[in-house]
């Protein structure tokens, strides 16, 4: 994973606890933003998912490049 979608999942995750804690009081919200907890959570998940993506794509490039090598010998 790049350490730039690290940092953003890091943003995402304090967010989730501002949703449920108050930053000003640190208490309980009564009512919390229930809103920015999906967001959050849907973000987090469009991360990994994008990053398992991508990670796939290069392997599968590797493993074209190590075939087309091993042919050519």
């Amino acid at each position: 994973m790049d350490k730039y979608l690290l940092v953003v999942i890091i943003f995402l995750i304090v967010s989730i606890g501002i949703a449920f804690f108050d930053p000003g009081t640190g208490e309980i919200r009564e009512k919390p933003y229930i809103p920015l907890f999906y967001i959050s959570i849907a973000g987090i998940s469009i991360i990994v998912v994008y990053s398992s993506y991508k990670e796939r794509k290069e392997r599968q490039k590797e493993n074209r490049e190590r075939r087309r090598r091993g042919f050519k010998k």
